[in-house]
């Protein structure tokens, strides 16, 4: 029964295992400074408001301060048998201040308490997100920059479909990541809003001002609805949702680099550094980083579903069903951390082999759009065109060489619009380089792209 919140109303101690089950402080006692800040917050506005006297306020004040300074410092050890770690808190400060301490808690509940520390500790971890994925960024533009002329297959169908450049294809990730960035901001809107002085649901009778309290922790606003204010968990939906919105598009990522840096394709090299190799097979080099990456995917997936789950059939206003968001919030945000950093890092040091992305480029036929292009150019419907270049695909095909090995006299068998200009308008680089509409392929373009993701990642 000691150190129990709510011990008061009952005749025995919580049966040992119970206990163990009930307790969440292995998962909620990360957010032991966000419990500390947000309850001097409290303690300096019940001071304020004269609801306790301001002498009183300012020994909860500094009493919290030194708990935190002794956290962090490694004086004090948080003890991983109290219930949680608002209860271990509590509990510290009131060993050290006696009755006083006992006060913290006027015009407050646990229920608002918890609220209160999970939207104050997921919104530091949304800043800590963005800017791994502004770090990603930074890298992406580094590696477009450097690849603006590289020319390769773009894939429709994982079929070789037109020319483009890898710096256009690695821009086509950085689009992704941008949209990710701005789903954060969006998402932390929604988290500062302060659930406290909502209490247990239904408010207080004290007058408090929980506008003051709500600026003090950098909030833009307080709930409208107290039951809403302790039941609301939708912040942390959304952010896992978020979270596996990236891990997808990380996920999507590590699998076009786990195919390039096979000997099938030999597009990149993954530095050594960023392997594995085989405990059997001595001539193996594992893309294992980005295959963690992308097995990695499916747990955030399980988070976000798990959170959807618990909520589904959840009555107003708290329950204690809804202790289980932490730590699946908390993994989510973990896992995509570790992933994000791992990956930036995997991707800064690979080596991109443009000679070979080129070659493998020429044999896919690749320019036959450009083919058609060229007649309809010239006055010939699109789908005219179209037809006759596919013919001549065949005939590639039959013969085994390309379009641009293809023989003049082929091309004037089908049109005689056909002239020796053809060859240069279907050279791969120069099909990638006409694609200069904006956002295509084309270097300018690309440089273009680049400018955008550097003038996002400024904000």
């Amino acid at each position: 029964m000691e150190n129990k919140l709510w011990q008061g109303r009952f005749s025995k101690p919580l049966d040992k295992m119970a206990d163990e089950f009930n307790s969440s402080i292995k998962t909620d006692s990360r957010m032991y400074k966000q419990d500390i800040i947000g309850s001097m917050a409290h303690a300096e506005m019940l001071g304020e408001k004269g609801i306790i006297s301001a002498a009183d306020s300012a020994a909860l004040v500094q009493g919290l301060t030194d708990i935190l300074a002794d956290i962090e410092g490694g004086k004090l050890k948080i003890d991983m048998t109290a219930e949680d770690i608002h209860t271990f808190i509590e509990a510290e400060l009131t060993s050290r201040l006696g009755d006083i301490g006992k006060k913290l808690h006027t015009a407050r509940s646990r229920n608002d308490q918890v609220a209160l520390d999970t939207r104050l500790t997921v919104t530091a971890e949304i800043a800590e997100i963005k800017t791994l994925l502004f770090e990603l960024l930074n890298t992406l533009a580094e590696k477009a920059a450097e690849n603006v002329d590289t020319v390769m297959s773009g894939y429709t169908h994982l079929q070789q479909a037109q020319p483009i450049t890898f710096g256009h294809q690695l821009m086509a990730y950085a689009a992704m990541f941008m949209r990710d960035a701005s789903r954060l901001d969006d998402c932390d809107k929604r988290v500062k809003i302060s659930p406290l002085g909502s209490c247990a649901l239904a408010g207080t009778s004290f007058e408090i001002d929980r506008l003051a309290v709500a600026e003090k922790l950098g909030f833009t606003g307080v709930s409208m609805n107290s039951i809403d204010g302790v039941s609301d968990r939708d912040f942390v939906i959304e952010l896992a949702s978020d979270i596996a919105i990236i891990m997808m598009h990380l996920s999507r990522f590590a699998e076009e680099i786990i195919l390039y840096s096979s000997a099938e394709f030999k597009y990149i090299t993954l530095d050594d550094a960023f392997s594995t190799g085989s405990s059997i097979m001595p001539q193996k080099k594992n893309p294992d980083i980005a295959e963690l990456v992308r097995g990695k995917t499916g747990r955030a997936y399980g988070n976000l579903f798990t959170l959807l789950t618990v909520m589904k059939g959840l009555p107003l206003a708290y329950n204690k069903d809804m202790q289980e968001d932490k730590e699946a919030i908390f993994d989510s945000i973990d896992t995509a951390k570790l992933c994000l950093a791992n990956f930036n890092a995997m991707l800064a040091t690979m080596t991109v082999n443009a000679d070979n992305m080129l070659k493998n480029a020429d044999k896919g036929f690749i320019n036959a759009t450009d083919v058609a292009d060229y007649l309809t150019k010239k006055g010939v419907p699109f789908r005219t065109a179209y037809k006759l270049t596919g013919e001549l695909v065949a005939e590639c095909i039959n013969k085994g060489v390309t379009l641009t090995a293809l023989p003049l006299d082929a091309y004037k068998a089908k049109s005689e619009l056909f002239e020796a200009d053809v060859y240069s308008a279907i050279d791969l680089k120069n099909c990638a380089a006409k694609r200069a509409s904006f956002g295509g392929p084309a270097k300018q373009s690309v440089l273009q792209q680049i400018a955008i993701v550097k003038e996002f990642i400024k904000l």
